[in-house]
């Protein structure tokens, strides 16, 4: 069964992973069995089902029509032999425990049909030893998605010993047209990748707090406000699930004793603290969803950040170094499964190597040879890879996304006149790249999208001999220049806010043809309050898009609005809690790439004339684009495709 094949998924439990991956199957067309012991689990599972529909119809991402498309793709069973029987694919998604693990791939193994592909969705439990439940373990493999599935797009495929590389491509092409990002554990070690390098940080930070060098807020604030990342390791403890993470470290240890069980989170999971699901672990929370504990910057100004990352590259080198996974693979891993901002290794280029050393050695004397530097590690700090960096942003293709990324963060991403020509030059070669559908605009470090312009050009220029007002004026061209490029730019072009859009950064927003931001964003142009006016668009582009009346208000008192407020009037699109922020917001430009290129170019061309042109002339455009889109066969396809009752392949042509 090649994976391009599969037209029926069956999914062997429905708790949250399953019910999970069973909506993932149907939203992509699949027809989906989800299967468990009892009616009353199947229909909580329905129900959740359901409820997460109804939020990606609240957020756009599907059509509220589709809904009960997709739950009539979802058939709910309590025989496990009547699921399988018939399917394509059987994923195993029950609890974590070996024995039970086994025993339904027993089952499984003696009622699917011969070609059917088997996958066990294991955290952690070696793919090797649940393929000796299996008569056919060549049909078998690991396919870890993560949590949760419908909005996280990795899954780790895990090639057994007997795996066969049939079975291998179904799984890698069915991933895809799952609309995941798979990346292969190519050797079969517990824990795979990303709960591997996840334990290893917990143990490396718990050993800090346990050896009283730092507290455990100390430690989270310097990975969220030092090195960028999107939560701490004990605030992440605390969402993922203390208890979770109990099991996965005795999964791990036990086959690898050099990854050991957290002597912490083993007493905290025994008091009954699992963390937020509890409303105890590390922190204290009050029951709310995505609630985050308030963890000042501060406090984490004394670590050590070395101390903190050191351990996360050591092991993330040492499974590249054993054959576990190629560096590509281990890098979209963790940027992914972590949330990370930017690919793991790029941490070699922005601390000092030395102090790395330092700091695994300090590790390898109190903790074991574990942490002794991987010789990957030393070789990869000798030479940074290049990774698309321009010089203040980084460009990241991510087929059909192209993502341009502001890394400033140490300076919260301000605008220089650098970097606006590197946007420019960024946003004309990913308009050229036919395989880039979507261009999206982020800011790196997890605190601003851009605050601003950077100061110091206006300290420069104020204290300089030549002409002031002219130079002033260049800067203002520079603004000008950029923002008309993402504007002009026959791609959409979505700015992804999370943290502050000020001044030339919300400009820059502007300039885009949609706005989407965290749920703890400010936007505003302040540029009042420094005697300015906003000299990048600011004082047209906001009254077209907020009206005179708001623009007015926020351009002549220079107040900031949250994103609850900006969404409120027009000013973002669409607002989404900072937790899940960034994979929605992949999932949405993901939607948008599924729209047909020529027409979302002239939809841009005819949205553009209308805020530009007398209202004639603008539907008289509107009339020539019209009709030229019937020349295509992208329009052929769409008519087609709705008559046939299929999803549309669109190739831009």
């Amino acid at each position: 069964m090649a994976g391009k094949d599969v037209e029926q998924i069956a999914v062997i439990g429905a708790g949250t992973m399953g019910h999970g991956i069973a909506q993932v199957a149907a939203l992509k067309g699949f027809k989906a069995i989800l299967t468990d012991v009892s009616e009353e689990i199947l229909a909580r599972a329905l129900e959740r089902i359901r409820w997460s529909l109804g939020k990606l119809a609240e957020k756009g991402l599907i059509r509220v029509d589709e809904i009960d498309e997709v739950l009539g793709r979802i058939r709910l069973t309590t025989s496990l032999e009547e699921a399988v029987s018939e399917s394509d694919i059987v994923i195993e998604a029950v609890f974590e425990d070996v024995s039970v693990k086994k025993e339904v791939l027993r089952r499984v193994d003696h009622s699917a049909p011969k070609a059917a592909l088997i996958a066990s969705n294991t955290s952690s439990i070696p793919i090797n030893e649940l393929a000796s439940a299996l008569s056919r373990p060549d049909r078998f493999l690991g396919m870890h998605f993560f949590n949760p599935p419908q909005l996280n797009e990795l899954v780790e495929i895990i090639v057994g010993r007997e795996t066969s590389h049939e079975a291998r491509e179904a799984a890698i092409s069915l991933a895809k047209r799952l609309g995941k990002s798979p990346v292969i554990v190519r050797k079969d070690v517990p824990g795979f990748i990303v709960n591997r390098v996840m334990v290893r940080m917990l143990e490396a930070a718990s050993h800090l707090v346990e050896t009283g060098r730092y507290s455990v807020e100390a430690i989270d604030s310097a990975m969220i406000y030092r090195l960028g990342f999107p939560m701490g390791a004990f605030e992440l403890a605390d969402y993922v699930g203390l208890d979770i993470l109990l099991g996965i470290m005795r999964v791990i240890s036990a086959r690898d004793p050099t990854l050991k069980i957290v002597r912490i989170v083993e007493e905290k999971v025994l008091r009954g603290e699992i963390g937020a699901k509890a409303q105890r672990g590390f922190y204290s929370y009050s029951g709310k969803i995505y609630e985050r504990p308030k963890i000042s910057p501060s406090l984490g100004a004394s670590v050590d950040p070395a101390l903190l990352v050191a351990p996360v590259l050591n092991e993330a080198a040492r499974l590249i170094d054993d054959g576990v996974v190629s560096r590509e693979d281990v890098e979209t891993a963790l940027r992914l499964g972590l949330n990370l901002s930017k690919p793991i290794f790029q941490y070699l280029e922005n601390l000092d190597s030395t102090r790395i050393r330092e700091a695994l050695r300090i590790y390898e004397k109190e903790l074991g040879p574990a942490y002794a530097p991987s010789p990957i590690l030393l070789e990869l700090q000798k030479t940074p890879p290049n990774r698309g960096e321009i010089g203040e942003i980084s460009i990241v293709r991510e087929t059909p996304i192209g993502w341009i990324m502001l890394n400033r963060p140490h300076r919260l991403n301000t605008l220089t006149l650098k970097m606006l020509e590197e946007i420019e030059t960024a946003v004309r070669e990913l308009d050229k790249d036919s395989a880039i559908r979507v261009i999206v605009l982020k800011g790196l470090g997890g605190r601003a999208f851009s605050a601003g312009a950077d100061i110091t050009m206006f300290k420069d220029l104020l204290a300089g001999e030549e002409d002031k007002a002219a130079k002033a004026r260049e800067i203002s061209e520079k603004f000008h220049c950029a923002a008309h490029t993402i504007e002009s730019c026959q791609k959409p072009v979505i700015a992804a806010i999370d943290g502050y859009a000020l001044g030339g950064g919300l400009e820059l927003a502007l300039a885009c043809d949609l706005r989407i931001a965290s749920d703890r964003s400010e936007l505003g142009l302040p540029e009042i309050n420094l005697g300015m006016i906003p000299g990048g668009g600011g004082t047209q582009r906001l009254v077209r898009l907020v009206g005179p009346a708001k623009a007015s208000e926020m351009i002549l008192t220079g107040e900031r609005v949250k994103a609850e407020e900006a969404h409120r009037i027009g000013l973002v699109n669409i607002t989404i809690p900072k937790e899940s922020f960034d994979n929605e917001v992949k999932a949405y430009a993901l939607k948008l790439a599924e729209k047909p290129p020529l027409a979302l170019r002239a939809a841009k061309l005819a949205l553009r004339s209308a805020q530009e042109t007398h209202i004639r002339e603008g539907l008289a455009m509107e009339k020539l684009l019209f009709g030229e889109l019937f020349n295509t066969q992208d329009l052929i396809e769409g008519v087609s495709a709705f008559l046939s009752k299929r999803r549309p392949e669109f190739k831009g042509k």
